[in-house]
């Protein structure tokens, strides 16, 4: 019996053994990185959203979704613009002041870039229910003053067309305005100033 060592056999599965056990472990660990990254459908999710507007037609509103949340896009008529100034002694916040509910470009009246369209996040900022839109005016159910606006049949509460809501309903501020800019004159990116911030 000889008692000599191969020094090279044991120095080959010495690092053979350390290759393998390498390769295992980035086996292991790539799916364990890869689910730290956010799946495609979060990805997108969060991403903007582009709205073609022009077949809307006046009085007309559309629904996108950004982030899981409606977005309501309304083309508003020249008479619905003269009744916000009227509405002013009615509001909560009736000149926009809680800097949370909308970007600093659509801290104006009508809580827009452009006059004729609106876009708001379609949750009351109550409870989260969904408001149904209500144009019509002095509705049976929401009385003779009612100038058009969205209702939310959950707790009662009112907003104006411009998403301002009113005085004395459960809802504490206004409906968000989300961050959008317009791509051209027909469309509009909703999740994204014309500088690229969210």
């Amino acid at each position: 019996m000889t008692n000599t060592v191969d020094v090279d056999k044991r120095r080959f599965l010495t690092n053979a053994t350390t290759v393998v056990g390498g390769i295992g472990a980035i086996a292991v660990a790539i799916p364990f990185i890869s689910s730290l990254s956010p799946s495609a459908k979060a990805q997108a999710a969060g991403a903007p959203v582009a709205v073609d507007i022009s077949k809307l037609a006046i009085g007309q509103m559309i629904t996108a979704e950004w982030r899981g949340k409606p977005v309501w896009v309304l083309r508003r008529s020249e008479e619905t613009l003269a009744t916000l100034p009227t509405l002013v002694s009615e509001l909560r916040d009736p000149d926009s002041d809680n800097t949370d509910q909308q970007p600093d470009y659509c801290k104006n009246p009508g809580r827009s870039i452009r006059d004729d369209i609106l876009v708001v996040v379609g949750i009351c900022t109550h409870l989260g229910c969904s408001p149904t839109h209500r144009p019509e005016l002095a509705p049976e159910d929401l009385g003779s003053d009612w100038k058009g606006g969205f209702f939310c049949p959950c707790h009662g509460s009112t907003f104006d067309l411009a998403g301002r809501v009113y005085s004395g309903v459960p809802a504490p501020t206004n409906l968000v305005v989300p961050p959008y800019h317009y791509l051209s004159e027909n469309q509009l990116l909703i999740g994204e100033d014309s500088q690229g911030v969210a």
